[in-house]
């Protein structure tokens, strides 16, 4: 096993070990992969102030999101398909998650269901919900998510239509993924990844199947997901989502200062900033670029979180330091998941949490709820000056 220092040592792993179309499902963005890519070089225009000569004993990073108590200002972002990456991948992020004191977000289109990872975990995670057409299996989903005490929902707002990834339609990955001769002979090759997928009974929609009306197997999922998602959402149909939920609701999806006051108006507790990893609308403003005009927006309104382009503990530190209450990571767990587990999961955490706690350190503070902007050099014009 190389030694493992850093968020993209999991990545090239987690290359080597699961098959490439699930890994191409992760590691893509839309159309040219412009918003993908600037989600990450983003981050590094912005620089940190070293200070010298300060107390850095007693460090905390500590804090909480959405009033629960965090070891770490981040949070699982949810991930549809986690279970193909691994064996289970849900259960075993929710897991790690739960160990390292930080939520896990499980996604709608996950493999192993809400009473999947209820039955093996022991402390409550948050639920991700797209807006579907079929009202009864919303209601239904809301239900199953309260019986199993879900702590937090989440309603994912930027996913109406689909944006095109060149690389998913190459590698026929739907819902269920297509297997052709070539994609088979990859997973052949993937011997670690087949033996635990042999080794599960699950390895279909399991909050969907058998739950959805008329979706009982592969090929009546087919049909469902193409039909699913809403395209006529409205903030009147997500203030009706808000009434069906007693507990704290995020909003994910939001990249527009407009859209943020939308969602403080609906009742929201948290919005999350986020272009779905770039996965969407391509050329649209990366995360944190987008960050700053949200922040002054409604920031002093409702608690903000951050999701898109964090790799490393320094990319959490400048978020937070820009006004985030706290940060979702999707691809930097779900590397280390492929890559080793529930073990690599847990990896990944450490490496984030150390590159946050060290940094912030160097930076002259001892505790992750001073951190201001005080610590960042922000290149002037970075948050845009744009024509009207």
């Amino acid at each position: 096993m190389p030694a493992i220092t850093c968020i993209e040592d999991l990545r090239r792993l987690y290359e080597r070990r699961v098959p490439r179309m699930f890994y191409d499902y992760a590691e893509t963005g839309s159309w040219t992969e412009q918003t993908f890519r600037e989600n990450t070089t983003d981050f590094q225009k912005i620089y940190l102030r070293q200070r010298v000569a300060v107390d850095m004993a007693g460090r905390s990073t500590a804090t909480q999101m959405v009033g629960q108590d965090v070891s770490m200002p981040v949070a699982l972002a949810p991930v549809g398909l986690t279970g193909m990456q691994c064996a289970d991948g849900e259960i075993k992020a929710a897991r790690a998650a739960e160990k390292f004191g930080v939520p896990f977000t499980l996604s709608t289109l996950s493999i192993c269901s809400i009473e999947d990872v209820a039955e093996n975990t022991s402390k409550p995670f948050w639920f991700q919900v797209y807006t579907l057409r079929d009202e009864d299996f919303m209601k239904r989903l809301f239900e199953r998510a309260k019986a199993a005490k879900c702590s937090a929902l989440v309603i994912t707002v930027d996913l109406q239509m689909m944006g095109q990834r060149h690389k998913d339609i190459k590698n026929g990955l739907s819902a269920p993924p297509k297997l052709t001769l070539k994609s088979v002979a990859n997973m052949a090759t993937k011997v670690q990844w087949g033996l635990g997928m042999l080794g599960t009974k699950r390895r279909e929609f399991r909050n969907v199947v058998g739950h959805a009306s008329g979706v009982s197997d592969a090929s009546s999922l087919t049909k469902w997901t193409a039909e699913a998602f809403d395209p006529s959402l409205d903030w009147e149909k997500i203030r009706e989502f808000r009434k069906m939920w007693d507990g704290p609701v995020i909003i994910k999806g939001i990249i527009d200062p407009r859209d943020a006051k939308e969602a403080v108006n609906v009742g929201a507790d948290a919005i999350v900033v986020s272009n779905h990893g770039g996965r969407q609308l391509d050329g649209a403003l990366s995360s944190i670029r987008a960050l700053p005009e949200i922040m002054d927006a409604v920031g002093d309104k409702i608690e903000v979180h951050l999701d898109s382009g964090i790799r490393t503990g320094q990319d959490i530190l400048k978020a937070v330091s820009m006004g985030a209450k706290g940060v979702m990571i999707g691809r930097s767990f779900v590397y280390g998941l492929g890559a080793m587990g529930e073990e690599g999961v847990t990896k990944a955490l450490e490496i984030l949490h150390k590159e946050l706690d060290t940094s912030m350190a160097l930076c002259g503070r001892r505790d992750v709820k001073t951190l201001d902007r005080d610590i960042l050099m922000i290149p002037e014009g970075f948050s845009g000056r744009w024509e009207s």
